[in-house]
């Protein structure tokens, strides 16, 4: 990207993390950018993978996360906070972005109990297709839990057609995949950190790649990929993950009551690490491992 092009697209940012609160056009973007209207929209999306319109939208709920899970200020407080002046609106997309509302998320503590799925199955029969390969970082560079998701846009919110979350990056397998065009999102903290917007001043690990084409049946293995720092490029991931301890514990809990081990998850227990039950995986095992350790720990 043109060195330019990329400070220009900067100052922007910036801007609009200055002025969450306050209105502004695409006519002020351009401005602050110092490019007309028509060009800064298409350089803006270039560089970061979105609309202008739809990047500040983003900003603005990464904002009301943070404020939810550090405040005591309530819903309507922070919508106004954060540029809205209807808390219905607000309210109707942090809950579309997120995949709970602004009180449930305050309530789990900026976690949910489990990650749903958009379920695309045509009623006949479900998607079969797979999407794996290994998920790299740097030697010197120790990350905890790998948040691993196929989404039909370039920023994480809504709800992924499949998921999965590691112990830490490493191999993963996304299972019921439908046909379509996705992208793989990739989120990553250091170890010991579990709640991103209430860590302020942590920098989470990303990446993104695709459009991936996948097909009825298909088996899609991608090359490996590394994760890199958060730039001030890439949209604030939205969606709202799954607390892996509280879960794991739970159901170790319940297998200690009935008597089981540590190994794969019993009969009619949740499971954890299957998309289609809403759970965080497709990689059958893996998530199992990483959750029961997390348990040991907490």
């Amino acid at each position: 990207m043109d060195k330019a092009i990329e400070q220009a697209v900067h100052r922007v940012i910036r801007l609009m993390r200055e002025r969450l609160g306050e209105p502004l056009t695409i006519d002020d973007l351009a401005r602050t950018a110092m490019f007309s209207k028509f060009h800064f929209s298409r350089i803006f999306q270039r560089a970061t993978g979105l609309s202008p319109r739809k990047f500040l939208s983003a900003m603005r709920l990464q904002e009301a996360k943070q404020l939810l899970v550090s405040t005591s200020l309530n819903v309507v407080d922070i919508s106004h906070r954060v540029g809205y002046n209807s808390v219905g609106t607000f309210s109707t997309r942090f809950t579309s972005s997120v995949g709970v509302s602004p009180t449930t998320y305050r309530r789990y503590g900026g976690f949910v109990p489990r990650i749903a799925v958009d379920d695309r199955s045509d009623g006949a029969r479900s998607p079969s297709a797979t999407v794996g390969g290994i998920i790299s970082s740097a030697p010197d560079i120790p990350l905890g839990h790998t948040f691993i998701g196929l989404f039909p846009q370039q920023i994480p919110q809504g709800r992924p057609v499949s998921c999965t979350v590691l112990e830490r990056p490493g191999p993963y397998l996304l299972d019921k995949v439908p046909p379509g065009s996705w992208f793989l999102l990739v989120h990553a903290l250091p170890p010991g950190v579990v709640n991103e917007p209430a860590a302020r001043g942590v920098r989470p690990y990303v990446l993104r790649h695709g459009p991936i084409r996948v097909h009825d049946d298909g088996e899609v293995a991608l090359p490996d990929l590394a994760l890199r720092p958060l730039r001030l490029l890439d949209p604030p991931v939205l969606l709202a993950l799954q607390d892996v301890r509280s879960t794991a514990r739970r159901i170790v809990e319940a297998r200690a009551r009935q008597g089981h081990g540590f190994g794969l998850p019993t009969p009619g227990e949740p499971a954890i690490d299957r998309p289609e039950h809403g759970g965080v995986g497709g990689h059958l095992g893996t998530a199992t491992r990483a959750a029961s350790d997390a348990a040991r720990a907490a």
